[in-house]
């Protein structure tokens, strides 16, 4: 009987964390999506691997069983993975990067222009991610090194390295009544509905929220979106407000929205992450070198 490798992931995230909530959050889905792939897995193994409660998720003996194994199975398989494609971009002298929205801003294509100048005949292939996976590729092994928006969930499993910070601002529909002031309070944007992330993504989703900021306040959403051009369309719909790092106002402008300074909440940072198996490669450790050294604001 063969039995996919996502199921035995959901099954070590609900088995550790004890519970459906905070292991959907941890995988970035819902918790329905999660109820029924556990059943599904229970299904093809034919028995009860937990008991449901008020309280959470307890392993039955068979649970107990496969959490004691599943572990060591997953990472045997995650170093396969890693391995085969690590030859493969070795081979094709590719250099795979996941990055969110702008990635680094101005700064990214001379990180990548001076990973070139670095490993002569290689290539930096940029693959951006949705905001359902804070990560971009990297937790799920999918790329070598990621260019991220931090704090992200499951940030303690990487490897960081801070390059630079700068202002959140806001964005506005055109048309808002708080659109024309130069520098808004976020106080006065506590009551506003806000464009939001997946639930999923837990603690990202709140960072942009700026959820622990607002003095106790409840955060409204007005509209939840994936993509750069879906949030942008949901602004300037009038469903929502949202945060958005200052380089945003460069790299994402158009008609119907307006940027603005905001005061009263913190910075956002980018930083460059890598797997912590990926150490010793050699690659990867030039391209967190360009990173550095392309960045003036560590």
């Amino acid at each position: 009987m063969d039995v996919d490798t996502r199921l035995l992931r959901y099954f070590v995230a609900v088995a550790e964390e004890g519970s459906l909530t905070r292991a959907a959050q941890r995988l970035y889905v819902s918790q329905p999506a999660l109820t029924k792939q556990i059943r599904q897995l229970e299904a093809q193994l034919g028995t009860r691997l937990f008991t449901r409660s008020r309280t959470g998720m307890a392993l039955t003996e068979p649970g107990r069983a496969l959490a004691e194994r599943a572990p060591g199975v997953l990472a045997g398989w995650d170093r396969v993975l890693r391995d085969t494609r690590s030859a493969a971009s070795r081979a094709a002298r590719v250099l795979r990067v996941g990055f969110m929205a702008n990635a680094a801003g101005e700064a990214t294509q001379l990180i990548v222009a001076e990973f070139g100048r670095r490993r002569p005949g290689w290539r930096t292939e940029m693959l951006q991610a949705s905001w359902s996976d804070p990560s971009a590729g990297l937790g799920s092994g999918e790329v070598d090194a990621a260019l991220l928006r931090l704090p992200i969930p499951g940030q303690d499993a990487l490897r960081v390295e801070p390059l630079f910070t700068e202002p959140r601002w806001v964005v506005l529909p055109a048309a808002h009544p708080l659109a024309d002031r130069e520098v808004i309070a976020f106080s006065e944007l506590w009551d506003e509905p806000f464009v939001a992330a997946k639930a999923e993504t837990g603690a990202w989703r709140d960072y942009w929220l700026a959820a622990d900021e607002r003095d106790g306040r409840p955060v409204r959403i007005g509209a939840v979106t994936e993509h750069p051009d879906d949030w942008l369309n949901a602004i300037a719909n009038g469903y929502g407000i949202a945060l958005a790092p200052e380089s945003a106002t460069r790299f994402y402008a158009r008609p119907g929205i307006v940027y603005r300074p905001v005061s009263g909440v913190s910075p956002t940072r980018v930083g460059v992450a890598w797997a912590p198996a990926d150490d010793d490669n050699p690659v990867v450790r030039d391209f967190v070198s360009c990173c550095l050294d392309s960045c003036p604001g560590v």
